[in-house]
């Protein structure tokens, strides 16, 4: 219950959120002061409950990329197939068709969308060159190939198109270069010699020349620690790390601003992360891991664990080690994670394509970003059952939503948050993106209790009040457009968390038939109303006139 504003501190400004209570919830509340045991019981039969967000405003725990939000395009043919399904379509780098509305419309309502283009098959990639001779062969399975492909090859004209497209939809392009390139594996899988940058380079001239903009250059894929198919010792790819350095620094020599160098894309190994950062400090920018932490698409357990938060607070160990090894380096580069499509081997149809993947994505998100990671991309933007674009359609998946969502809303500057009350709420609050206030981020894991839920800011607190006391505190004022905020609830259609289909404020999110992507529109509250979090629902929060320490 709220307490008596006078007996408060002056500097603190008090306004109270609503409880809706009948006869019998007034009772409740009653009962819950006289004998606080009974508090959770008793909530747990109403299916309702009530918390509260702590947000620190006193600094910033984190300073994110504007552009945050990345996602991928991967090599994968449409004979990529796993389990028995064949998920990847004309998805490919090689194969997308470019000329379909709606995924140039959803590239291009970010404005920009990072993309990073790499994946598997990205170190048995060969660029072609200018004046070759020989046909540009596309990637067919081998039981002898590395990865179990033949070598694929990248056509000039296809690199041409996919640049054009980019940059009329505005995306920002971070390219993975083959790592591997006429280098020998050894049948243990390791790798011999330092790497062969003659066809990076090749590709690289030819770029700067066509005038085609390149965010950044990432060398290799999963090649870290024990390896995905072959893998590189962290000495020996900290030494080719400064070959690329070297030769983005000598092609781009006339460029002020010069493309990001990146690196390894790989997955975290502690002993060989270390060793890496500490030998490669000044010869890249950035250090990307690939996250897979809910573990194979084939795992009939995905949503349990997704539901889970436990198992969610598992997921923060990466970015923590990640930015344990950078501040004891005393490193320059910022971490980024590179990949990350939750379950491996290309997703679960009807899981990680779903509105249930929105609760792992969203709290990746927000978690990456509390440790400070600078990107977070996502696997994939189209291809596989884990993308934000259907595959055969291109249809938006309830993913893409929530990533534009946070790209609107979600600021640079992270706020440190807690919540208080049950664990199946995870709470993240950002600065805003478009005011000079706050933007909190709730979604609610429990598929029975609605809660409504206060805030408390630094001086400024937002507490739980009954109905009846609102009404008798509440100024007029407090109607004002001055005391608003803005609420994007989402919710499976159907209340089916394994649909395809995302409700905005009750209001089915499609696309029309030219392929424009909906307008995201909030709904207004009063800022004296209850924040009311619907079970299984995800919840952004926009309070634009409050002014926060950390957001000034």
């Amino acid at each position: 219950m709220a307490s008596n504003p006078t007996n408060r501190p002056k500097r603190r400004v008090i306004v109270e959120i609503g409880l809706l209570v009948g006869t019998t919830g007034l009772c409740l509340v009653l009962v819950m002061v006289l004998i606080p045991g009974l508090k959770g019981l008793l909530l747990e039969k109403v299916g309702f409950g009530e918390g509260m967000v702590h947000v620190n405003g006193t600094s910033s725990i984190g300073l994110i990329d504007e552009d945050f939000i990345c996602a991928t395009l991967d090599w994968w043919p449409p004979q990529k197939c796993d389990y028995g399904t064949c998920s990847w379509g004309s998805s490919s780098i090689l194969n997308l068709d470019l000329n379909v509305p709606v995924l140039f419309n959803a590239i291009r309502a970010f404005s920009p969308l990072k993309l990073r283009l790499g994946g598997t098959l990205q170190n048995r990639v060969i660029y072609q060159r200018q004046g070759d001779q020989e046909p540009c062969s596309q990637f067919t399975k081998a039981n002898d190939g590395l990865m179990g492909y033949t070598q694929g090859c990248l056509p000039l004209s296809r690199w041409d198109d996919l640049n054009t497209f980019f940059r009329n939809s505005r995306a920002k392009v971070i390219f993975g270069l083959n790592a591997l390139y006429q280098r020998e594996v050894k049948t243990d899988g390791s790798v011999i010699g330092p790497w062969n940058s003659s066809d990076a380079e090749a590709l690289m001239k030819y770029t700067v020349d066509k005038g085609f903009t390149i965010h950044g250059w990432e060398l290799g894929n999963e090649l870290s620690g024990h390896g995905i198919g072959a893998s590189i010792g962290a000495d020996q790819y900290a030494s080719d790390m400064v070959s690329l350095r070297n030769l983005v620094q000598k092609i781009y020599k006339a460029f002020e601003v010069k493309p990001l160098v990146l690196g390894p894309g790989g997955f975290f190994d502690a002993n060989w992360f270390n060793e890496f950062v500490n030998k490669s400090k000044d010869s890249l920018q950035v250090i990307t891991q690939h996250i897979y932490n809910l573990g194979p698409g084939v795992d009939n357990h995905l949503v349990e664990k997704i539901l889970n938060p436990s198992y969610l607070d598992g997921g923060s160990q990466p970015f923590r080690d990640v930015q344990n090894i950078l501040k004891q380096s005393k490193a320059s580069m910022v971490a980024w994670v590179g990949e990350a499509g939750g379950a491996y081997n290309s997703g679960h149809n009807h899981v990680t394509n779903s509105f249930v993947f929105s609760f792992w994505y969203l709290d990746q998100l927000g978690m990456a970003a509390s440790y400070d990671t600078k990107t977070y991309c996502r696997q994939t933007l189209i291809g596989g059952n884990y993308g934000l674009l259907n595959t055969d359609t291109y249809v938006p998946n309830p993913d893409y939503y929530s990533a534009l969502l946070w790209h609107r809303l979600m600021g640079r500057r992270v706020l440190s948050t807690s919540f208080q009350g049950t664990r199946m709420i995870r709470s993240y609050a950002h600065c805003s993106k478009r005011s000079n206030g706050m933007t909190i981020l709730l979604i609610n894991l429990d598929g029975i209790t609605k809660t409504e839920v206060g805030v408390t800011i630094e001086n400024e607190t937002i507490a739980v009040a009954s109905k009846r006391q609102i009404k008798q505190t509440h100024s007029s004022k407090l109607r004002n457009k001055e005391f608003t905020r803005e609420e994007y609830h989402l919710t499976a259609k159907d209340g089916k968390l394994n649909s395809h289909t995302v409700l905005l404020n009750g209001k089915e999110l499609t696309i029309n038939s030219t392929g424009i992507i909906p307008s995201l529109d909030p709904v207004e509250k009063n800022l004296g109303d209850p924040i009311t979090v619907a079970p299984y629902s995800i919840v952004f929060v926009h309070i634009p006139r409050i002014h926060i320490q950390a957001c000034t």
